[in-house]
């Protein structure tokens, strides 16, 4: 995993090496981008040194137009892109009011309006500076839109005063940062076969059926479960994603390959997550020539398709081992009443169901607004998240299930 840590100007930029070495014992990739003032304090060969990796200090590179200093010109744009976390360790007064206020002024604040990755602050500076009305509306901006704050702790300050403003303990960010990420133990020694994206059913060797499912909530489920310890396997659909580090990723296209591939690795499962939006319908013969117009009227045949949960759900678990099974509903009325007629008829033991015409809840969106629907009658409403915290808060509930069970 990859995280940016931004150190700005203060005293208890120092402090930030001894934050790089904790956070690469949590296995995590480090990419350190210092402000100007932060290095009046502490010099990036420091970093550069504890990381193996050249630390940003400059929005851009030298004044010539070569291929390198192009590439330099949009670095924030690839690192914003290729980050799991922001962490800002010390944030000064200064930079946080430029993220409440959208100020990109150096590569930092840039980084921050460019990517979507969850952040991280850990304000430090001279207690009234941290107490003035100002630092606090700015804080209050940040909280609302999402960052979450270290806050600091109460002592003596380099400026002699007492108070609030010294920069939390570093054991203290870490432990923020592994929540923030949702990285635990407790799915360790787990097998989870996931499944995600859309299938693909063929009419013509250049025409299929397909649905607009992105894959990105079976996505964030493989990387959560990674987070907390699991094995992962992920029997993926096309999409246009990056495969998760650390899963065991495997491809396929149409339903029935899905089904083959899912039932040849069920047995080793302990959890199975049916993410996926596979078709129900395949033409009930692909064509092996281009279909070609004719201006007449047409009609396909289909056909259904395999139904793999159902499937998962009546068949025998070998061993007497237990296994939870979750099943998706992705539904555009009648919600609670659909989910509750899959969960009996699949043989599930939970259905997270969505209104797709929701908005922040449809096909491709970062968000997603579900309903945890239970065997013992429970429902559980979700409020809007993004679909790590989703699948955060699913893979907590099949915790539940399994403990109950």
């Amino acid at each position: 995993m990859k995280i940016a840590l931004g150190v700005t100007g203060g005293v208890a930029a120092y402090k930030a090496a001894e934050l790089v070495r904790r956070l690469q014992q949590e296995n995590l990739d480090i990419q350190v981008v210092m402000t100007r003032a932060a290095q009046e304090f502490i010099t990036p060969l420091t970093f550069a040194a504890l990381t193996g990796k050249k630390v940003i200090t400059e929005m851009f590179g030298a004044d010539d137009a070569s291929p390198a200093n192009v590439e330099s010109a949009i670095e924030h744009i690839a690192v914003a892109q290729r980050i799991d976390l922001l962490l800002v360790a010390p944030a000064t007064a200064d930079i946080l009011g430029q993220f409440a206020h959208g100020i990109a002024g150096n590569f930092l604040s840039t980084l921050y309006l460019a990517t979507k990755a969850p952040v991280v602050v850990a304000p430090a500076m001279n207690v009234n500076m941290w107490e003035h009305p100002a630092t606090q509306e700015n804080l209050a901006t940040l909280r609302a839109r999402g960052v979450h704050v270290v806050d600091p702790d109460e002592g003596y300050l380099a400026c002699g005063m007492t108070g609030s403003g010294r920069l939390a303990a570093t054991e203290t960010i870490v432990e923020k940062v592994r929540g923030v990420l949702g990285l635990r133990d407790d799915l360790k020694g787990s097998t989870l076969l996931i499944t995600a994206g859309p299938t693909r059913e063929d009419i013509d060797p250049v025409r299929f059926l397909t649905n607009r499912s992105s894959g990105k909530m079976g996505y964030a489920l493989a990387t959560a479960a990674i987070r907390r310890g699991a094995r992962v396997v992920l029997v993926s659909g096309p999409t246009d994603l990056q495969i998760p580090e650390g899963v065991d990723w495997v491809p396929v296209r149409a339903t029935e390959e899905m089904r083959n591939a899912v039932l040849e690795r069920a047995a080793g499962a302990d959890i199975v997550i049916m993410a996926a939006a596979v078709s129900d319908y395949r033409p009930a013969g692909a064509l092996s020539q281009k279909l070609k117009r004719t201006g007449e009227r047409l009609t396909l045949d289909l056909e259904p398709t395999p139904d793999i949960l159902a499937e998962l759900g009546r068949a025998p678990i070998e061993n007497g081992q237990a296994r939870v099974l979750v099943g998706f509903a992705a539904e555009t009325d009648r919600v609670a009443e659909n989910a509750r007629r899959k969960l009996a008829s699949k043989g599930a033991d939970m259905i997270v169901a969505n209104d797709v015409t929701q908005e922040g809840a449809g096909f491709d969106s970062d968000t997603n607004i579900v309903t945890l629907f239970l065997r013992d009658g429970r429902e559980i409403p979700l409020p809007k998240l993004t679909k790590l915290e989703v699948a955060n808060r699913i893979l907590d509930q099949v915790l539940s299930i399994r403990k109950v069970s």
